[in-house]
């Protein structure tokens, strides 16, 4: 007898062909959202990771000190659109910046600092430093900085709405900043509301990040809550509470029917916005679904589960429609949800804790079997049913995560290991496509460029330095080398690797945003 998944089945072949690149993305459009490519971190509400424009290929060697440049930081997770394509949204751990694109140009417009003011001076004092031990990063990011590691829980998940206003989280607080004129960006930014959150959060809890819902909704995420709230804030902000025992370290990923899909270290949970209250409930289709999680590893990666912001997998007429990460494991597993009803006739596979897991499967990212940590704190990139993790994790760096990022690569053997996947929809499994272990992704957030069908990484070589590594999506083909050298200005930290539209690298250095222009 026929099951209900064979009569719907596809070959693997078709199942490759889906995984590839069509050259646009397959997220429905947020019409609340700045632009469809940018307007959040992670580029859109499935948090896909993906961006259309194409990436120049082959070896190119670049002095960043030549490159145009705003400062900002230490860490700058992104570089948003503005609802003016000639412009654009820098923010980091110190504030935003509004900065001038068209033309070519990258420049400062307005500036809006939050937190203690990070000169380019200081930049250059940390990061032109020769780091060769953990002692030496320690110094720069304390000394010259004069920052810990609670720096890094500001401006992580942002968002810019169709209003052209920029919701961020810095402390407690979520800011929507936007333009004092927006006819005249040069007269600055204004934090034009607030929205203070310290008498909801626990006295130990940060507010994760903010994403928008398809209905204009702000969402916020907590260490052990999601809260909802109109983007005017002129009401009380719902509230859903996790339990006390579970942690919140990623942001979420929004469905355009109300699904809010977010992980904490020991579930992953799909909540149910129905454009008036928040639900846990099931029968309002939200569920809960345990999965696998091990120790804390060192650096980097935050909390014992998993690193990875949910990412949605299907849309339309997509057969399977999955919410993906990796999970905790010390040797971790990419691993998939079914995100609506589970088919009559799936069976829980072994080792799964939920029957709502589609599949878990281990990730060995072209390493040796005894390699003691494969683990990430950046979300899966995924297109079509291709999706793609790297190992940000080492076997012992500095406790403070800021040191840890700074050190990683030029004083301490930094991680090596990607790999690719794909989804087979008949065998309801992931199946490795190619794995390198020779590539090395540190702490930034990997990008696919859908034109140029290529996937972008972060890491260090003694040889050569930082650089950007551009692998092509169906092989894993070196096709790119954008090398920075040796100067730690090329330390992407905890930031995603952008493009422009005509091919421009946008670099989310540590020490600020930088437009790469290749020589022709």
């Amino acid at each position: 007898m026929f099951t209900q998944k064979t009569i719907r089945s596809i070959s693997l072949v078709a199942i490759i062909a889906l995984a590839g690149c069509s050259g646009t993305s397959d997220v429905p459009q947020n019409n609340f959202l700045s632009a469809d490519t940018y307007g959040m971190t992670h580029f859109d509400p499935a948090q896909s990771d993906t961006f259309p424009y194409a990436v120049t290929t082959g070896i190119h060697n670049i002095d960043l000190a030549q490159q145009k440049h705003v400062t900002n930081g230490p860490i700058n997770i992104m570089t948003l659109a503005s609802t003016d394509s000639d412009y654009m949204w820098n923010v980091g751990t110190q504030g935003v910046t509004y900065v001038k694109v068209s033309d070519g140009d990258f420049s400062e417009v307005a500036r809006y600092d939050v937190n203690k003011k990070i000169t380019a001076e200081m930049h250059d004092k940390a990061l032109h430093r020769d780091i060769k031990t953990a002692e030496n990063a320690d110094y720069a990011v304390k000394k010259i900085y004069g920052v810990d590691e609670t720096r890094i829980f500001n401006g992580i998940y942002s968002v810019i709405d169709q209003d052209n206003i920029a919701y961020v989280n810095y402390g407690k607080k979520i800011y929507a900043f936007e333009l004092v004129d927006k006819s005249k960006p040069g007269k600055g930014i204004a934090a034009a509301k607030t929205l203070d959150l310290t008498d909801t959060l626990d006295k130990n809890e940060r507010i994760v990040g903010v994403s928008i819902t398809y209905d204009g909704m702000l969402t916020i995420a907590g260490n052990r809550k999601l809260m909802i709230v109109d983007r005017k804030f002129e009401t009380q902000p719902q509230v859903i509470r996790f339990a006390k025992d579970e942690f919140i370290t990623n942001s979420m990923a929004i469905d355009e029917r109300g699904g809010i899909y977010i992980a904490s270290d020991k579930n992953m949970y799909k909540i149910i916005w129905n454009g008036k209250t928040l639900s846990r409930d099931e029968k309002d289709g939200a569920w809960t679904a345990p999965y696998s999680f091990g120790e804390q590893p060192p650096a980097v990666k935050i909390g014992k589960g998993t690193g990875a912001t949910p990412t949605l997998m299907g849309f339309g007429s997509d057969e399977d429609k999955l919410v993906v990460i990796t999970d905790g494991v010390n040797r971790m597993n990419i691993v998939a949800f079914w995100r609506d009803e589970i088919p009559e006739d799936f069976i829980q596979k072994s080792g799964t804790k939920s029957r709502r897991i589609a599949d878990q499967t281990p990730v060995l990212a072209g390493l040796s079997p005894k390699t003691k940590w494969i683990q990430t704190e950046q979300s899966v990139v995924v297109h079509g049913y291709g999706a793609f993790v790297v190992n940000n994790v080492v076997n012992k760096a500095p406790a403070d995560r800021m040191v840890g990022v700074v050190a990683l690569g030029p004083a301490i053997t930094p991680p090596m290991g990607v790999e690719k996947f794909v989804w087979n929809t008949e065998k309801n499994m992931f199946e490795s496509q190619w794995t390198r272990g020779d590539v090395s992704s540190i702490s930034m957030v990997p990008a696919l460029s859908i034109d140029g069908n290529m996937v972008l990484v972060n890491g260090y070589y003694k040889a050569s330095g930082w650089e950007v590594t551009g692998l092509d999506w169906n092989t894993g083909k070196t096709m790119n080398r954008t090398i920075f050298g040796h100067d730690n200005f090329g330390n992407g930290a905890y930031a995603i690797i952008q493009s422009f539209k005509n091919g421009d690298l946008l670099f989310n250095s540590i020490a600020g945003p930088f437009r790469v222009k290749y020589a022709k």
